[in-house]
C-alpha cells in the first residue's frame, strides 16, 4: 500500500510538471535567433544557417511566409491580449532601388499561398483585397509608395485589417526619449529595426526603435481595434510575410520574442542576435577577353544608333525655307503627322484619287483630323500657295471645313483640316451604300453652304472664290450639317478689287459659260451654287454622258419639265420622308436663276439666302426668259497661255472627295514664268 501511494504521488508530481511547462509554453517564447524555433514556412522563406529568418531571397515576384505551428487561442474576448517584440532587417538587392515591405501578421489560417507578390505583400490578391472573410490583421512596415493602397509615402508603418488599406499609417519613426521628439527611422537600411507590437483593453500599439535602443515611452502608432471580431474562431496564427516585385530587397528577422501579457515579456538580446548577411555588389574585374567583346558591342550599337538617327531624319524630313517663318504657327511637323495618322496606315485611309490620298488621324491638341498628302514639284509658287492656305485658316464660318494647317516634305504637301465624321454629300445622293437624305436634310444643307457661300463673298476679310462648288466638296459633320471644304482652287481678292484670274478650273457642269472669257468671280461661284442645288434636289449630277441626249444636260431637262408644267417631277425619286412641293420647286427655280446664262442677271449670295429665307420674293421668270435653261459646254484648251523654257507647274486639288465614278473634271495648274504668275486648265479623267 505504501509503495503504491508513493507511485501514485510521483505520477501526479510529473502530471504537475507536464502542465507547468505546456502553460509556460503556451505564455510566452523567445528567439534569439531562429535556429531551433518550429516554424511553418511557405514560399521562399527559410532559415538560415546562422540562424537568420529569411522571407526573401532577393529573385523577383517571390513571397515568403514563416507561422508558429501551434495557433495563439483566446477564451473570450476580454481575455485576448499579448505583446511582442521583434527585430528585422531589410536590405535592397544591389543594383536595385527599394523594394517591398514585410509585415507581422495575425491570421485565422497559416495558408496564404494564394496571396500575390508585389505590393499585396504576400497577404491577399485583388480578389481578397479588402474582403472581411480574409480573418487578417496585420503590422506593415512598408517600404514601396502605392496610389492604389492610398500610401502616404515609400517608409511608413500601418495597422490593416482584411486589406492594404490602412486604418491606421504614419512615417516611420520612434520616439527620442533624450531630444523628446520622434526620429526618422529608414526602414530599407539595411539596419536592424526593434518593432514593439502591444494589444490590450482593446487598443493596439505599435512602436519602433534602431537597434540597441530600448522601447520607447511612446507608441508611434495606437488604434482602438476589437482582434475578437476578425477572429470569431478565437484562434490566432502569428506569423511573418514578405514579399518582392520588379523592386527586391532581402527581408530577415533576426529575433522574436512574444507573450501573452506586457509585464512578463521576455526581452530580446540583442547581442546575441545573428549579423544582417552582407550584400555587396561584385567588383570582380573583367577579362582581356570580355572587355574587347564589350568594346565590340559599343562600336555595334553605335553604328545602329546612327543609322537608326539618319534613317528616321530621312523619314521625317521636311523642306523648309526662311520665308516660312510668319507662317509658323500654321506649320505642323511631319513626324506628328506621322504618328497622328499611325505612319499613313491603309486602315486610317478616306479617299485616293488623282488629288492624293486622304487619311484619318488624332492630335491631342485638335481631336480627329484628316491630312491629305498631295504632290508638288513647283518650288517658286509654293509660297503663294502656302499663304493662300494659311489665309484659308483664318475664316471661321461654321459651314466652312476648318484648315488647320500644312506640312512640307520633299514632293509632297500635307494638308490638315478637321475630320468629318459623315463623308461627303455625294455618297448619300449617288450610291446605293447610304441611305438617301430627306428633303428636309437637303434644304438644312443647301442653307448651309449658302451661308458659307455668302460668308465668302461679302463676310470675309478679302473676297474668297471657291471655284469648285459641288455635293463631292460638302463635307457632313457629326450633327449631318453642310461643311463647304475642298479650297484648293480659291482665290482672294480685296472687296471692290478685279480678281485679276483668267484661269477656267473647275468641274464640267458647274463651270460658267464666262470663265474662258472673262475670268472666275462671285457670279461664277453663284453659278456653280445653281448647278449645286439642282444635283442635290434631282439627286444627280449636272452632265451625265450615259443619258438620252434630252436629259444629258441637267440644267436643260429641268427647264424641259418646268415647260411641261412638271417641275416637281424633276425631283430625286429616291426622296424620302415628307416633301414641300412648293419648297422644291422654289429651290429649283432659284438653281436655275443662279445658272443664268447671262452674268449679270444672276442674284448675289445674299441674295440667294434670302429667296431660301423667304425672305425676298423670286423675281418673275419663266423658263423661256432670257439665259434660263441655257447650257454652253466649255471647251478647254482654245485658249492658250504664253510659255517659256523657266516655266514652272503646281497642280493640287484640296480636300476633294470626288469619286472615281465622276465625270470629266477639270483640276488647275498655276504656272510661273520669268516672275509672273498665269494659270492654265488641263482636263483630267478620274
Amino acid at each position: 500500500m505504501i509503495f503504491r501511494g508513493s507511485h501514485l504521488i510521483l505520477m501526479i508530481f510529473f502530471v504537475h510538471l507536464i502542465f507547468i511547462s505546456s502553460q509556460k509554453e503556451e505564455t510566452g517564447f523567445i528567439y534569439n535567433g531562429f535556429g531551433q524555433a518550429d516554424l511553418s514556412t511557405d514560399g521562399v522563406a527559410k532559415i538560415l544557417p546562422e540562424g537568420q529568418l529569411q522571407l526573401t531571397d532577393g529573385s523577383g515576384q517571390k513571397m515568403g511566409h514563416a507561422f508558429l505551428k501551434k495557433p495563439f487561442e483566446f477564451t473570450s474576448p476580454e481575455s485576448l491580449s499579448f505583446s511582442t517584440h521583434f527585430v528585422c532587417a531589410l536590405v535592397p538587392k544591389p543594383g536595385f532601388i527599394g523594394g517591398h515591405g514585410i509585415a507581422f501578421v495575425l491570421s485565422a489560417s497559416m495558408d496564404l499561398t494564394h496571396a500575390d507578390a508585389t505590393q499585396f505583400l504576400g497577404l491577399f490578391n485583388i480578389s481578397t483585397q479588402g474582403s472581411s472573410s480574409s480573418h487578417l490583421v496585420a503590422v506593415e512596415l512598408d517600404t514601396a509608395l502605392s496610389a492604389e493602397f492610398d500610401d502616404i509615402n515609400a517608409n511608413h508603418v500601418g495597422i490593416d485589417v482584411n486589406g492594404l488599406i490602412s486604418i491606421a499609417s504614419t512615417p516611420a519613426s520612434y520616439f527620442s526619449e533624450i531630444k523628446g521628439k520622434n526620429e526618422s527611422i529608414s526602414l530599407l537600411s539595411g539596419a536592424p529595426v526593434q518593432v514593439w507590437v502591444d494589444y490590450g483593453g482593446n487598443v493596439l500599439n505599435v512602436s519602433l526603435a534602431p537597434h540597441k535602443i530600448q522601447k520607447p515611452s511612446q507608441p508611434l502608432l495606437s488604434r482602438s481595434l476589437n482582434l475578437s471580431e476578425s477572429f470569431p474562431d478565437r484562434m490566432i496564427y502569428l506569423g511573418f510575410s514578405g514579399a518582392t516585385g520588379t523592386l527586391i530587397s532581402y527581408q530577415y528577422i533576426l529575433g522574436w520574442s512574444f507573450s501573452r501579457n506586457r509585464e512578463s515579456l521576455q526581452t530580446l538580446d540583442v547581442t546575441k542576435l545573428p549579423r544582417v548577411p552582407p550584400h555587396k555588389a561584385r567588383n570582380e574585374r573583367p577579362s582581356t577577353l570580355l572587355i574587347v567583346l564589350l568594346i565590340l558591342l559599343a562600336v555595334i550599337l553605335f553604328l545602329v544608333l546612327g543609322a537608326a538617327f539618319a534613317y528616321r531624319r530621312r523619314k521625317y524630313a521636311e523642306v523648309r525655307e526662311e520665308w516660312e517663318g510668319e507662317y509658323g504657327p500654321h506649320r505642323l511637323s511631319y513626324k506628328t503627322l506621322y504618328k497622328a495618322t499611325k505612319g499613313f496606315h491603309k486602315e486610317g485611309l478616306l479617299g485616293k484619287g488623282g488629288f492624293g490620298e486622304v487619311y484619318k488621324g488624332t492630335l491631342p491638341s485638335h481631336g480627329e483630323i484628316a491630312v491629305k498628302r498631295v504632290s508638288h514639284e513647283a518650288e517658286e509658287g509654293m509660297k503663294q500657295f502656302v499663304a493662300e492656305i494659311v489665309s484659308m485658316g483664318t475664316l471661321k464660318h461654321k459651314n466652312m471645313v476648318p484648315l488647320l494647317g500644312y506640312c512640307r516634305r520633299k514632293g509632297e504637301l500635307l494638308l490638315v483640316s478637321e475630320y468629318m465624321p459623315n463623308g461627303s454629300l455625294d455618297q448619300y445622293l449617288f450610291y446605293d451604300d447610304k441611305p438617301p437624305f430627306s428633303w428636309r436634310r437637303r434644304l438644312i444643307i443647301i442653307k448651309d453652304i449658302a451661308s458659307a457661300l455668302s460668308y465668302m463673298h461679302t463676310g470675309a476679310p478679302q473676297v474668297v472664290l471657291h471655284r469648285d462648288i459641288k455635293a463631292s466638296n460638302v463635307m457632313l459633320d457629326a450633327e449631318y450639317n453642310g461643311r463647304l471644304g475642298d479650297f484648293g482652287m480659291a482665290r482672294f481678292h480685296d472687296h471692290g478689287a478685279d480678281p485679276a484670274t483668267t484661269a477656267a478650273v473647275g468641274t464640267i457642269g458647274y463651270m460658267a459659260p464666262e470663265l474662258v472669257t472673262m475670268g472666275a468671280s462671285t457670279a461664277t461661284d453663284v453659278y456653280g451654287f445653281g448647278a449645286f442645288l439642282l444635283e442635290v434636289t434631282c439627286g444627280r449630277r449636272p452632265v451625265e454622258p450615259a443619258l438620252p441626249e434630252e436629259r444629258r444636260s441637267l440644267v436643260k431637262w429641268v427647264c424641259q419639265c418646268w415647260k411641261m408644267a412638271s417641275l416637281l417631277g424633276a425631283r430625286d425619286p429616291r426622296m424620302r420622308g415628307e416633301i414641300s412641293a412648293e419648297e422644291v420647286e422654289t429651290v429649283l427655280k432659284i438653281g436655275l436663276i443662279c445658272m443664268n446664262a447671262v452674268a449679270e442677271l444672276r442674284p448675289s449670295m445674299e441674295e440667294v439666302m434670302q429667296y431660301l429665307n423667304e425672305s425676298l420674293k423670286l423675281p418673275d421668270i419663266t423658263p423661256n426668259s432670257p439665259g434660263i435653261g441655257s447650257f454652253v459646254p466649255l471647251i478647254m484648251g482654245s485658249y492658250p497661255l504664253p510659255a517659256s523654257p523657266t516655266t514652272e507647274t503646281l497642280s493640287a486639288s484640296l480636300y476633294s472627295s470626288s469619286s472615281a465614278n465622276d465625270s470629266t473634271f477639270v483640276t488647275h495648274s498655276i504656272v510661273y514664268g520669268h516672275g509672273r504668275e498665269e494659270e492654265r486648265s488641263t482636263t483630267k479623267l478620274f
